[in-house]
C-alpha cells in the first residue's frame, strides 16, 4: 500500500544523542553531596552499569514514566557505588539532569527540511515518542514542530511505552491511518522497529555513526524493513 503517513521517533530520530555526554558533571556532584569519594572514570562505570541494570527491568513494562526510570536508574547508581539513596541529592540531580537532557538535544541538520517535504506531499506527520510530556511538549515548541506535524504524542499521554501495540495504535487511531499504510522511522530496534513491525507498519531504522541507541538490552530483534542515515533519505521512501 502507497505510504500516507510518517509516524517519527524523537530522540536519536529527529534530535540527535550525539552531545549527550553533558550529565557526566552532574553525577560526579551528586557524588559530591552524597560524601562519596570516587573517581571519575568509576562513576561513569556505575552509571553504565545502572542503566544496562535498569534497561533489562524496564524492557518488559508496557508503560512506565521515564521520571520513574530515571530515578530508578540513580537509585540503581548509588547500589553500585555501595552507598545510600539520598533523596534530597536526587531532586537536585532531577531537575539538573532534565535541564542538561533538553539543552543537549539538538534537531538534526536535515529534519526541518525533510518534515517540510513530506508534509508538502501531503503526507500525515506524527511523533510518537517514549518521552514524558513535559519533555516532548517542551521540545516541540522550542523547534516550532507544530508547524510540520498532525500530532504528537507521548508514552504518557498514551499510557504505553514501545514496543507495547497499544502505543502504536493510539497513533493510528489519532491519524485514522491502518498501518500498512504507515512508514515508522526510528533509531530503535526494540522499541520502534520491533514494536512498529508488530502492527503492521513498515519500518525504517536511523543509524546515526558513533551514536548507539539508549535503553537497549540486546535481545535479538526483528529486521527493519529499510535502513537510512539521513532523514533526508525518507525522500526515496515516502
Amino acid at each position: 500500500m502507497a505510504v500516507k503517513g510518517v509516524f517519527f521517533d524523537l530522540g536519536g530520530t529527529l534530535f540527535s544523542y550525539r552531545n549527550m555526554g553533558g550529565t557526566a558533571p552532574l553525577l560526579s556532584e551528586a557524588c559530591r553531596r552524597m560524601d562519596v569519594a570516587t573517581e571519575q572514570g568509576k562513576i561513569g562505570e556505575a552509571y553504565a552499569q545502572a542503566i544496562r541494570d535498569i534497561s533489562v527491568t524496564y524492557a518488559d513494562k508496557p508503560y512506565y514514566l521515564h521520571k520513574d526510570l530515571f530515578r530508578d536508574t540513580f537509585v540503581r547508581f548509588t547500589q553500585v557505588l555501595g552507598t545510600v539513596f539520598d533523596a534530597e541529592v536526587y531532586a537536585w540531580y532531577g531537575e539538573q539532569q532534565h535541564q542538561a537532557v533538553l539543552d543537549n538535544l539538538h534537531l538534526k541538520e536535515d529534519c526541518l527540511e525533510t518534515l517540510d517535504y513530506l508534509k508538502n506531499r501531503g503526507l500525515y506527520l506524527s511523533i510518537v515518542s517514549n518521552i514524558d510530556d513535559d519533555m516532548l511538549n517542551s521540545l516541540v515548541a522550542r523547534e516550532g514542530l507544530d508547524e510540520f506535524l498532525h500530532h504528537w504524542t507521548s508514552s504518557e499521554a498514551a499510557g504505553s511505552c514501545k514496543p507495547d501495540s497499544r502505543f502504536f495504535e493510539v497513533g493510528l487511531e489519532k491519524a485514522g491511518l491502518t498501518a500498512d499504510s504507515v512508514l515508522f522511522v526510528g533509531d530503535s530496534p526494540e522499541h520502534d522497529i520491533a514494536g512498529a513491525s508488530a502492527v503492521g507498519m513498515q519500518t525504517v531504522l536511523i543509524v546515526e555513526e558513533g551514536v548507539r541507541p539508549p535503553l537497549q538490552t540486546g535481545r535479538e530483534t526483528v529486521a527493519p524493513d529499510h535502513r537510512i542515515e539521513q532523514l533526508s533519505e525518507l525522500r526515496r521512501l515516502a
